[in-house]
């Protein structure tokens, strides 16, 4: 019962991020995960040219 009590303590004492933070952080997550998708894509297509020239 001890451990419940002090969980509820702990919890008590966080800072919970209002809903327009929440909002602006997950779309700069969409769009970093957007800018990453697109860089990966273009470093895949150079490398596979490349190597194409190498190999072809």
């Amino acid at each position: 019962m001890t451990f419940f009590q002090q969980v509820r303590t702990e919890a008590a004492k966080v800072v919970w991020p209002s809903r327009r933070e929440t909002i602006i952080t997950t779309v700069m997550v969409f769009i970093m995960c957007a800018f990453t998708s697109v860089f990966f894509f273009l470093v895949d297509r150079i490398l596979g040219w490349g190597v194409g020239q190498i190999l072809g």
